[in-house]
């Protein structure tokens, strides 16, 4: 178990980054804007992290303060370009998922939280059958999505991009991406990828898949 850390948290619906993944973000909320300022101070880190109820049944008695998921993912500004009126533009790195440990009492305008940090293997790999078995139903996927997609160069994605990139940019729903973040290695997310995936295709004309 690692220590835990300090971690300012951007509790942004809908926006879940996984390990190795880029997220693009357009700040503009003052709390936000000094969460950014305060980061790019410091270490450059931001913990993505979902709310559990929808900001509007979330607003009902608890202000701006939604309880929060366990499991998110620190995100490290790669990017950012300061505009003029004091908003950002940044993209975010996936760097290591952490679980939440508790909220800390801050004067901040923006959340903070103790966290421990989880441990993120490079190497995690999966059996050739299943690699094979993953692309097939991207392909299937992508095919009934109407998705044109380069599968020569997804082919030589290694196994943790593959599955981490198709996780975070499929049209799930939040809570489907969250169980797919919360899944405990590279062999448990690729299973439920697939059939995800599989349940999408027998949806046809639906936008997103649900996972309620």
């Amino acid at each position: 178990m690692t220590a835990p850390t300090r971690l300012s948290i951007f509790p942004l619906p809908g926006a879940i980054l996984f390990p190795g993944l880029f997220l693009p973000l357009h700040i503009f909320e003052p709390r936000y804007r000094a969460l950014v300022s305060d980061a790019m101070a410091r270490d450059r880190r931001i913990g993505m992290i979902q709310p559990r109820e929808q900001p509007s049944i979330a607003a009902e008695g608890r202000g701006d303060r939604p309880a929060l998921y366990d499991i998110g993912c620190v995100g490290r500004i790669a990017e950012v370009e300061a505009l003029d009126d004091g908003r950002y533009n940044v993209i975010l790195e996936g760097a290591s998922l952490f679980r939440l440990t508790r909220e800390l009492e801050v004067s901040t305008l923006f959340r903070q939280v103790e966290a421990e940090l989880l441990p993120s293997p490079d190497d995690e790999m999966l059996p050739l059958a299943h690699r094979a078995a993953l692309e097939m139903e991207a392909r299937r996927f992508a095919d009934a999505a109407g998705y044109a997609v380069d599968w020569d160069q997804v082919g030589k994605l290694d196994d943790q991009t593959l599955v981490n990139g198709i996780a975070q940019i499929a049209p799930f729903d939040p809570a489907a991406k969250q169980a797919l973040l919360e899944a405990s290695g590279i062999d448990e997310r690729t299973d439920l990828l697939i059939q995800l995936m599989q349940f999408f295709g027998r949806h046809d004309g639906e936008d997103r898949v649900t996972l309620q």
